[in-house]
Parts: C-alpha cells; sequence; structure tokens
C-alpha cells in the first residue's frame, strides 16, 4: 500500500468537477495540494477555501496545451513543497460532431487539451517521479477511452489515446522494476461541466458550429451527465487506487465491463467468421 499522509499531489482541472474531488479527497488524505486550471478566478476561489480550511495548498493557472506551462506548473509544486507524489492529468474538454464533419481546429483543441495535455504531463513529472523512486501518476480518460460511440469522434480519439498512454507507462514502468506506479480513470456518466467546455476555447479558433447529429446527441449527453453519479464520488475511487496501486479507475463497472465483455466477443466472432 502507498501512503500518501505528508505527501504531496499536483492536479490539473482542479477548480471543479473531478478534478476538485479529487483534490478534496487527497487533502483528507492528509496530502498537500498544488492545483491547477485554465478558470484563474474559480481557482483562486477553490485555493481560498482549501487554505481557509487549514490545507496547504498552492494553486498555479495553467493551460494545459502549453508544455512551457506544465513544466512551470512542476517547478512551482518543487519550490512549494519539495516534491511531488501524486500526479492527476485530469483537465479535459468536450464537444460533439460527426468525425467527417467537425472542423480541424475542433479536432486540434479536443486533441490538444484532452491527450497533448496528459503527454505533457508525463514527460515532465514522470521523470521526476522515477528519480526520486516513489509516486503514482494518473491520467482521466473516459468510457468513451474504452467504448466509441457516435457524435464524439475527436472525444473518443483523444481518450482512447490516454488509455494507451498510460498503459504503454505502465508496461514501461513493470519493465524497469520501478517502484512508481500508473493508472488510468475511466469515469461513466459523471455530472461535470464537461458539455460546457466550450467557456475555455480559445478565441483563436474558429467557434464550433454544430451538427445535426449533434443536436440530436448533446441534449441526451446533457440529460444522461446531470442525472449520473456525483463528482464528489470520484476523488475517493482515485484515492484509493493510488493507495492500493490499481491501474484501472472504474466508475460505473457494473455497467461497463459486461459491455466491454460482449466486445471481446464480438471480436471473437468476427475472427471466427472469418476463419483467422
Amino acid at each position: 500500500m502507498y501512503e500518501v499522509a505528508g505527501k504531496t499531489t499536483v492536479i490539473t482541472g482542479a477548480a471543479s468537477g473531478i478534478g476538485l474531488s479529487m483534490a478534496r479527497a487527497f487533502a483528507d488524505a492528509g496530502m498537500s495540494l498544488v492545483l491547477a486550471d485554465i478558470e484563474a478566478d474559480r481557482l483562486n476561489g477553490v485555493v481560498a477555501g482549501f487554505h481557509n480550511a487549514g490545507h496547504a495548498v498552492l494553486g498555479v493557472r495553467t493551460d494545459v496545451t502549453d508544455e512551457s506551462q506544465i513544466q512551470a506548473l512542476a517547478d512551482a509544486a518543487i519550490a512549494e513543497f519539495g516534491a511531488v507524489h501524486v500526479v492527476a492529468n485530469n483537465a479535459g474538454v468536450g464537444i460533439g460532431g460527426a468525425v467527417d464533419e467537425m472542423s480541424l481546429d475542433d479536432w486540434r483543441w479536443i486533441i490538444d487539451v484532452n491527450l497533448w495535455g496528459v503527454i505533457y504531463g508525463v514527460r515532465t513529472f514522470l521523470p521526476l517521479l522515477k528519480a526520486q523512486g516513489e509516486g503514482h501518476i494518473t491520467a482521466t480518460s473516459s468510457v468513451a477511452g474504452l467504448l466509441a460511440g457516435p457524435a464524439l469522434g475527436a472525444y473518443n480519439v483523444s481518450k482512447y489515446g490516454v488509455v494507451g498512454l498510460m498503459e504503454t507507462a505502465r508496461a514501461e514502468l513493470d519493465l524497469e522494476n520501478s517502484p512508481v506506479r500508473a493508472s488510468v480513470l475511466c469515469p461513466g456518466p459523471v455530472d461535470t461541466n464537461v458539455v460546457r467546455a466550450e467557456r475555455n476555447r480559445p478565441q483563436q479558433l474558429s467557434p464550433h458550429e454544430s451538427s445535426e447529429l449533434e443536436d440530436w446527441f448533446w441534449p441526451r449527453l446533457t440529460a444522461a451527465l446531470s442525472d449520473g453519479m456525483a463528482p464528489e464520488q470520484v476523488g475517493p475511487l482515485v484515492l484509493d487506487a493510488v493507495r492500493n496501486e490499481r491501474f484501472w479507475i472504474l466508475t460505473h463497472p457494473e455497467e461497463h465491463l459486461p459491455v466491454l465483455e460482449e466486445r471481446l466477443a464480438s471480436m471473437k466472432g468476427d475472427h471466427t467468421h472469418r476463419g483467422l
């Protein structure tokens, strides 16, 4: 079991939703907090709340699409607390659209935040954890990183990429016999602001233009998320996985594991049918 009390965590996308839930769970476990988010005002309010509650906390406004800002986040964390032990690459955005209709700006923004943001986080923080000989690095994917549905092409691609990245990191750490651990969070329906991510869309990008498919799908997705798990339930799941050094973190295993089993069965059926 990995003991987290007295250690430091860095969390991106920490000012709301799942990131904030992680921050609360880690703070309650006795960890110092380094919280990053692109929304400065919201972040400042969250940091003030933790500070007033007596927790050791630092806020760093961070755009995860800029690797230099991720490096600045790491530098600030080490300057403040001397080390980093648990890293949660959690920042993410979502918009809808058919794969052949989404603009390249839509594709780039989603992949820049959801996948490149995690790549930058792994490149920056994993060497630090390995050098100190302990720690845990995790990233937030989605059930959409395991099962791809319609109207979320760029989102699905980015989240599949996160799963592949973290599985690779785990395999390489195992080959090195490293004490550092990795994990990936694949939440199902959770009541977060991800469906309102366009509030943070960079101004230099062309406006997102919805498609007929998105106009049909997005209200259904919004309703499903609003009826989903409370974000406050997710942070303790991540903390438990870090403590017990588990790779997969699923919020709705009873719903999604049977679907994944069906997917594997369909692969077997396809290969049997084709004589492979």
